[in-house]
């Protein structure tokens, strides 16, 4: 891992100078060139000499078929959280955006869909957004119906306005009153939590309610301990691959077929987008940092999204590490927040 107190300020200016130019242009810097760049005094041969650290300490490399350098995995990390000067988006920029995410007439998952797109457009790289499960909205109303023997139908009817409905198989049968009872009970104490939030208090509550209970509550914390189980219910948008293709070396090719199936299967991606949920900011993977192979040779921005300050998911994009992070990071910030207004329920 590099260390920056290492690099005296001409050799972190020197960096700054190479990753910018090499992000801008995709090829590899020679010492002429980022003497030249570089605006300092110095000569080629001490360029080469500063060069040379820097390839020692890892930050850079020289591809075989090159007498340049470029930048590497811990180069492009160094540049990103100690030499990349961020700056907000231009007012009129955001203003565009948030016409593009409008408030009115459009459904969650169509806001999200929305969102996703809007990052592709901007970035001309893949947009991605996870949608919640039902689970991340209030819990408006429950209803119980007995369909045959042990099994009920639970309809769930959240804030936002999703109905979900979920087959229970009970270990005995409960009557029509019976379950109205147990409706009756958690509408009353739990309307108005998410399912998570549920799950945890609701079995607790039930088994040290008073007594003088026992026989609704029987009924109640079965039929809950089915109703809020946990059920993996996250989805993901992904827009803007064919934006990923260009060229047509054979390596990067099948990098990209890697890519393409994991945004099929999906499971992957999203279990690293939820990973960047439960952090604030923004998060950064450059290539192998992310653990995950298909990622290997592309970077992906992240940032966490929510409402009534419950944090519903995450967006990002992902392009090569080869990206304009000083350009990208902001749309992905800006978005991040624009989303969050826009979930926002109404007063």
């Amino acid at each position: 891992m590099s260390e920056p107190h290492r690099l005296d300020v001409r050799a972190r200016h020197l960096l700054r100078t190479l990753i910018a130019q090499y992000l801008e242009e995709g090829q590899p810097v020679g010492s002429r060139t980022l003497a030249r760049s570089a605006g300092l005094d110095v000569s080629p041969a001490t360029v080469r000499n500063i060069m040379a650290d820097l390839e020692e300490l890892g930050l850079i490399a020289s591809p075989h078929t090159s007498a340049g350098r470029v930048p590497t995995v811990s180069g492009l990390r160094l540049f990103v959280d100690s030499l990349l000067e961020l700056k907000p988006l231009p007012r009129g920029a955001v203003i565009q955006m948030q016409r593009e995410l409008p408030r009115e007439s459009s459904s969650p998952r169509e806001l999200l869909g929305n969102a996703s797109s809007l990052l592709s457009a901007m970035t001309r790289f893949v947009g991605l957004v996870t949608v919640p499960g039902a689970a991340d909205a209030p819990l408006k109303q429950i209803e119980f119906v007995s369909i045959e023997s042990r099994r009920v139908l639970a309809i769930l009817v959240f804030a936002d306005g999703q109905v979900q409905n979920r087959v229970l198989n009970l270990s005995q049968r409960f009557d029509a009153r019976a379950l109205e009872l147990a409706a009756n009970y958690l509408n009353e104490h739990y309307a108005g939590l998410r399912l998570d939030d549920i799950r945890i208090r609701v079995l607790a509550d039930l088994r040290a309610a008073g007594s003088e209970l026992n026989r609704l509550l029987d009924t109640a914390v079965e039929v809950a301990a089915e109703t809020f189980a946990p059920e993996p219910e996250s989805d993901m948008l992904v827009s803007g691959q064919t934006n990923l293709m260009s060229g047509d070396d054979s390596q990067q090719m099948e990098r990209l077929r890697e890519l393409f199936e994991a945004f099929q299967r999906k499971r992957e991606l999203l279990a690293l987008l939820e990973g960047c949920a439960r952090s604030p900011g923004v998060r950064l993977f450059i290539g192998e940092e992310s653990g995950f192979e298909p990622l290997k040779g592309y970077s992906l921005v992240s940032a966490p999204y929510g409402s009534e300050g419950h944090v519903l998911g995450a967006i990002g994009v992902i392009g090569p590490t080869r990206m304009a992070y000083h350009s990208v990071i902001p749309v992905v910030q800006a978005t991040a927040k624009l989303l969050t207004d826009a979930l926002r329920t109404p007063e």
